[in-house]
């Protein structure tokens, strides 16, 4: 991760078109933004390349869902909201977490449930967790994770602090009772979340259209008065722009904001799932406007930086990725009592 920072911060790289922290002509942002964007797409995709092989090989076992396809999710969320702010989401939560600076060989280990893992060991795939960066999961219940991010967002108002929680959902939890019970308590306080529904048209393998009467999903905000729009999910500056008029709203004290991200996962809904019930049609459309193939043409496009730049940040990326399986690989398991360990309990009064 460092290693691909600084080759793409580094000024005298700038290519004769863009200057450090300059805009290039006739784009919207930096170039450090773009190679920003384009760094952790890649960081995310070469991640869940190998978390497929390390599953093929066994060395990742239960559950695996992956983010493949939805990269430009995270990265314009991320660009977009501070550190202090809080995500939570569902189970496909690798690339979330990543986004939100949990180390990938940290995020490698636990799928590998080793005790060197993001939470030792204990977690897998679905359940990753990190305090320091302000990431509450991951999350294996559909929906579970609704009234959790409202509860956050909750507590940030009432320690009367600017930040907002994130919480992520994807369309087959937007048919929760959660959801709606939590939106209606958000809206009357006026808790600072912003919802964001990652619609990939499937949810585990039905289409929207065959499981709502609502397809449009950015209409569902209405119900509730909260100020919702849909967006294009595999641009990572519509994203960003998006989640930041969100924010801006949140912050000003105005209450919960709803962001229908239509975006698109490559591979089925878990590593059991071939995904047969897409049209192959459908799957090239999407393929075709891959987020980090769309970034990567527009910024040598644009002269944003030169092949030699993607090249090294493809290098440093690639190379990030295998320490991290071999991190992972040569970690120990967790010792079996450990299992006893970063548990509540509470003594039963009628056994004491």
């Amino acid at each position: 991760m460092d290693t691909a920072q600084k080759k793409t911060a580094d000024p005298k790289a700038a290519s004769t078109t863009a200057k450090k922290n300059g805009v290039p002509k006739g784009l919207k942002y930096s170039k450090e933004q773009y190679l920003e964007w384009y760094t952790l797409m890649l960081r995310i995709r070469r991640f869940e390349e190998r978390a497929l092989m390390a599953y093929g090989q066994q060395d990742v076992r239960g559950f695996c869902h992956v983010y493949i396809g939805q990269e430009a999710v995270a990265a314009g969320i991320e660009s977009a909201i501070t550190k202090d702010d809080g995500i939570v989401t569902a189970y496909r939560q690798h690339g979330t977490a990543i986004g939100r600076g949990v180390d990938t060989k940290a995020a490698m280990a636990e799928l590998y449930g080793k005790a060197t893992g993001v939470v030792k060991g204990k977690g897998g795939s679905m359940h990753f967790f990190s305090r320091e960066h302000n990431y509450y999961g991951g999350n294996g219940i559909v929906g579970a994770q609704i009234p959790i991010g409202t509860g956050i967002a909750l507590a940030e108002k009432y320690k009367k602090t600017k930040n907002l929680c994130v919480v992520m959902f994807g369309d087959g939890a937007a048919r929760q009772g959660a959801l709606w019970e939590s939106w209606n308590m958000a809206m009357t306080w006026k808790v600072p979340a912003l919802y964001i529904c990652e619609n990939n048209g499937y949810a585990m393998g039905t289409s929207v259209e065959r499981t709502s009467n609502v397809t449009d999903l950015s209409k569902l905000g209405a119900s509730f008065d909260m100020p919702s729009e849909s967006v294009d999910g595999m641009d990572p500056e519509a994203v960003h722009e998006a989640v930041s008029r969100a924010a801006e709203h949140i912050r000003s004290g105005k209450g919960p904001y709803y962001l229908e991200i239509k975006t698109y996962r490559y591979k089925g809904h878990s590593v059991s799932d071939p995904a047969r019930y897409r049209e192959k049609d459908e799957v090239k459309t999407y393929q075709d406007r891959d987020p980090i193939k769309v970034t990567e043409k527009l910024i040598l496009d644009n002269e944003v930086a030169t092949e030699a730049e993607i090249k090294a940040i493809k290098d440093a990326v690639k190379a990030e990725i295998a320490e991290a399986a071999q991190f992972a690989a040569d970690s120990p398991y967790p010792d079996p009592a450990d299992l006893y360990t970063d548990n509540y309990s509470q003594p039963y009064p009628f056994l004491t």
